[in-house]
C-alpha cells in the first residue's frame, strides 16, 4: 500500500531529520512511530505528503512516487492521504460543519469552496461523519467554542471526508487529558478497521501507542532502530530507542502521573 525506501531528509542547516529509512505500510495496518524529541518523526510523516520536500528516496503510495510528483499530479494524490494535526488545524471562526466540508476542497471547484456552496451528497456526507464522531449536535458551532478532544474529532471528520487511503496522524493526543486520549486513539482504530484504512500515527506516549497500535516503528537520530509488534517493546528496546537516561527519566514521570490519577480518583470517591 505504502512503501517508503531509503527516505532522508537534510535540512538547510545541515542537520539530518532522515537518513536511510525504508519500511512499508500494508493496507489496514495501523502503525505507531516513537521516539525521543527530534527523532524525525514529524519530518517523516511530514515527507509523506510532501509538506516537508525529502533530499532523497521513494514515497510510493499504491505505486505513485510521490517524491518525484509535480504540483498538480501531488494536489489529486493528497487527496487520498487524510493528515490528523496535533494542534488541530481547524478554522475557528467557521463552523464545525464547515470545518469538516473543507476536507472536500480537493474535489469541488474553487468557486464552489469560495461560497460555500458544496453539493448535496458532500454535505450529507459530513453529517454521516459527524454522527459517526459522536458530534453531530454541534454541527452549527463554531469550532473556538469546542474543548481540545472535540476538536480533535473534527479533525478526525475532516480528514475522512477525503475518501483517504491513509491517514497520517501527528501526536493526536499531546494536548489532551489521559481519558481524552484514549478515546481518541480508540475511535481513530475502530474508523481504520471499520474503512479498511492504514495509518500512520506519531505518538509520545509509549503505553498508549503499546495498546492501540498493531506495529511500531522507533526512530532515533533520524533512523530506523525498532520495527516490530508492541509485545516485542521490551525495556532493551525502549532504552535502544530513547537511551538509557531518556527512558529512565520517562518511565519515572509516567509513574508519577499514574499516581496524581489515583491520587485524584481517590479523593473523589472520598466525596461521593
Amino acid at each position: 500500500m505504502l512503501k517508503i525506501q531509503a527516505l532522508s531528509k537534510t535540512y538547510k542547516t545541515g542537520d539530518a531529520a532522515l537518513s536511510d529509512v525504508t519500511l512499508s505500510v500494508p493496507k489496514g495496518q495501523i502503525l505507531g512511530l516513537i521516539g525521543p524529541s527530534g527523532a524525525g518523526k514529524s519530518s517523516l510523516i511530514r515527507c509523506i505528503n510532501r509538506l516537508v520536500e525529502p533530499t532523497g528516496g521513494q514515497v510510493l503510495l499504491e505505486g505513485v512516487d510521490l517524491a518525484r510528483l509535480g504540483k498538480a499530479d501531488l494536489r489529486k494524490q493528497r487527496r487520498r492521504i487524510g493528515m490528523i494535526f496535533q494542534e488541530y488545524a481547524l478554522v475557528e471562526r467557521l463552523t464545525v460543519m464547515e470545518n469538516v466540508l473543507s476536507g472536500r476542497l480537493g474535489y469541488v471547484p474553487f468557486w464552489r469552496s469560495f461560497l460555500r456552496k458544496y453539493p448535496g451528497a458532500d454535505i450529507q456526507r459530513a453529517y454521516q461523519l459527524l454522527d459517526r464522531v459522536g458530534l453531530l449536535d454541534k454541527a452549527d458551532n463554531r469550532a473556538d467554542a469546542l474543548s481540545g478532544g472535540q476538536r480533535q474529532r473534527v479533525g478526525i471528520a475532516r480528514a475522512l471526508a477525503q475518501d483517504p487511503k491513509l491517514l497520517l496522524v501527528d501526536e493526536p493526543t499531546a494536548s489532551l487529558d489521559p481519558k481524552t486520549s484514549r478515546q481518541i486513539m480508540r475511535l481513530l482504530t475502530e474508523i481504520c478497521a471499520e474503512r479498511g484504512l492504514s495509518a500512520i500515527v506519531n505518538i509520545h506516549d509509549v503505553p498508549l501507542a503499546q495498546q492501540f497500535m498493531q506495529r511500531i516503528i522507533g526512530l532515533r537520530a533520524g533512523r530506523v532502530v525498532f520495527d516490530g509488534p508492541p509485545d516485542q517493546l521490551t525495556q532493551e528496546a525502549l532504552t535502544t530507542i530513547y537511551g538509557e537516561e531518556d527512558w529512565n527519566a520517562m518511565r519515572q514521570g509516567d509513574e508519577e502521573q499514574a499516581s496524581a490519577e489515583a491520587d485524584a480518583r481517590d479523593r473523589i470517591a472520598a466525596l461521593t
